[in-house]
């Protein structure tokens, strides 16, 4: 595994580029290093993280809005507060129903989000 070294120890989100990662889809790296990562990510209302699997675990906080998330073949609806967690190489993906706001933590670092960095 190719290494991205770490962040810095302090991060200000004012600071951060968001990247446009798809239609009403943005995304904004925090915190890492190999083993862990921390991305906020910011959908509107009918927006679409499309069915995908990746070799990551990852645990997202739902900091704000309304989501259908399936994971595998469960489908359910997570709202402000809620969390979900995915094992690896596990489809998952999710609709937003209402604006929102989520936290992604993955272990390990989501390599194809660093490049061209």
């Amino acid at each position: 595994m190719e290494s991205f070294g770490s962040s810095k120890e302090f991060l200000f989100g004012k600071e951060i580029p968001w990247e446009t990662v798809g239609e009403g889809l943005e995304r904004q790296i925090m915190g890492y290093d190999d083993k862990i990562m921390l991305v906020n990510v910011k959908f509107a209302k009918g927006a679409i993280g499309v069915m995908h699997e990746h070799h990551h675990s990852q645990v997202t906080y739902v900091v704000s809005g309304s989501f259908e998330l399936t994971i595998g073949n469960e489908t359910k609806i997570l709202n402000t507060g809620d969390s979900f967690y995915i094992p690896p190489h596990v489809m998952h993906g999710a609709v937003c129903l209402e604006a929102g706001f989520l936290i992604d933590v993955f272990s390990p670092i989501r390599e194809d989000f660093m490049i061209n960095r």
